[in-house]
């Protein structure tokens, strides 16, 4: 009786540590800048002899733009607009001023 219950224990502990090794807990995924832009947008992009303009932030993936900055469409590419913020230039969606990805 002993055996059997100290190997349903072994058998419990070593089932309960896979168990958690394989539980993923997924929370908001943070902006990590990975999407992957047509050659074409970051071409015409780094092409522009576009103005810089000062912002008092950071810039990151994810950051909202005021509306007061002005966003430049790229085109014949929907979804994708620009800017040269502190001597960065960003890619951003137009209608939201969310920045997407940061040129480097």
């Amino acid at each position: 009786m002993r055996k059997t219950m100290l190997a349903a224990a072994t058998i419990l502990t070593i089932s309960s540590a896979a168990f958690a090794q394989s539980t993923v807990i997924v929370t908001d995924p943070a902006p990590t800048g990975s999407v992957v832009l047509p050659g074409e947008v970051r071409t015409y992009v780094m092409e522009q002899n576009t103005p810089s303009v000062v912002y008092d932030g950071d810039i990151v993936v994810g950051t909202t733009l005021p509306d007061t900055v002005e966003v430049h469409t790229v085109p014949d590419m929907d979804g994708y607009g620009y800017t040269v913020v502190n001597e960065r230039r960003v890619i951003v969606e137009p209608k939201t001023h969310r920045i997407i990805q940061v040129l480097e």
